[in-house]
């Protein structure tokens, strides 16, 4: 059986602000978006004893824990603490298949030869990873995609689960039936209904009775991974589907040159974690939501694949342009955000343009503004657009 090991870093987001600012050690830290209407994206685990989960209402949370501090995402900071991870990862198998920027399986069956049992492996991962990052990781290893993901969780923060092919089921079968993937509430209820509460008790249950309740795609589904049977294999070198940024914002919008500066600001940031992972994108995606809940989106393919914010953001605002926006309801912008899709590798060859040297000089200006924000840190330079307004300034 092949030996699957999955990791993730224990509360990501909050973890890096935690790491980056001392002050925040020890204290219950939120990051997300605004505290009326956005939501947690990640929580440090002094906010978790409040009962604050990841995608809970910020104002829920802050209800909860009045004195949470909020901190908004900064992606560029976690796309370069995942580019660390993600390198560390590659030098224990060449088989990683990333979920996200902080979580990953990799399968080291064939790497116990080289470096030891699947224990020494992630020991041994789990203390680069902190020597390199200052982050915390928690591991779990099995036979299978569907015992790791749930043994590196079971024993979080800083965790370290090893399920064998022995004692897979022992393991499995004392478990809550929410920890089957695909169960929500309403499964979760059917399945009580059933008198079923573990997975044990899913694993024993006539297989057919489970299709006759929950159909047959869910039912064969949910028997298989009862018997500890997850035939996926892990898939290495998975590329990036979309690299995007949204924002909620705390009273909706009207005006489109206020949506049109915080776009140039979303389509910098994109651009910072396209340059991260040595990406360009040639079609960009609009998204806006409305104060109705009503979201639409545009998308525009471009002539050639970028990495540059300005390119990126003007074509989100043309985009912009031709939605409707008005001051009445149904129309206000409660979100908006820019994604970039259809992405390629910024080597890899492309068409040379008559605009070449101007496309050129964008990305190039790109890159220098990374070199100086990885030296001096975020926000030394910022677009005019978004300095203050001189008479807000004190002492004029």
């Amino acid at each position: 059986m092949p030996t699957i090991l999955h990791i993730d870093l224990d509360a990501f987001y909050a973890a890096v602000e935690q790491r980056d600012d001392p002050k925040l050690r020890g204290k219950p830290v939120l990051v997300g978006g605004s505290i009326k209407r956005g939501v947690v994206a990640s929580c440090s685990y002094e906010a978790r004893v409040f009962g604050i989960k990841s995608a809970m209402p910020m104002a829920e949370a802050m209800r909860r824990c009045p004195h949470a501090i909020v901190i908004s995402n900064q992606m560029e900071k976690y796309a370069q603490a995942s580019a660390i991870f993600f390198k560390i990862l590659g030098d224990y198998s060449p088989e990683v298949e990333g979920l996200s920027l902080d979580e990953a399986f990799l399968d080291i069956t064939g790497s116990e030869r080289l470096l030891g049992d699947s224990a020494t492996i992630a020991r041994a991962l789990k203390q680069r990873v902190t020597a390199e990052t200052q982050l915390v990781a928690s591991v779990g290893v099995a036979p299978i995609k569907f015992a790791a993901k749930i043994a590196s969780d079971i024993d979080k923060p800083d965790g370290l689960r090893i399920v064998t092919a022995e004692n897979l089921l022992p393991f499995l079968h004392g478990l809550p039936v929410t920890r089957l993937w695909g169960v929500g509430e309403a499964t979760r209820a059917a399945l009580a209904s059933m008198g079923l509460e573990t997975i044990g008790e899913v694993a024993r249950y006539p297989e057919q009775a489970l299709v006759g309740k929950l159909g047959a795609v869910t039912g064969h589904h949910l028997a298989a991974l009862a018997r500890g049977e997850d035939s996926r294999s892990v898939e290495a070198e998975r590329d990036a589907v979309t690299i995007g940024h949204r924002e909620t914002f705390e009273h909706d919008l009207d005006d489109k040159g206020e949506l049109a500066v915080t776009l140039l600001s979303q389509a910098d940031r994109v651009a910072v974690r396209l340059r991260a992972a040595e990406l360009r994108a040639r079609t960009v995606t609009l998204y806006i939501k409305y104060d109705d809940f009503r979201q639409i989106s545009r998308r525009t393919t471009l002539d050639q694949a970028t990495s540059d914010g300005g390119v990126l953001a003007r074509t989100a605002i043309d985009l912009l342009s031709k939605v409707p926006i008005e001051a009445r309801r149904g129309c206000r912008v409660r979100l908006c955000g820019i994604s970039a899709e259809n992405l390629e590798a910024r080597d890899a060859p492309r068409q040379l343009g008559f605009d070449e040297a101007r496309r050129e000089k964008g990305e190039r200006l790109g890159n220098a503004l990374d070199q100086v924000t990885a030296k001096f840190g975020k926000g030394l330079i910022k677009r005019a657009v978004h300095l203050p307004d001189s008479d807000d300034e004190p002492g004029d």
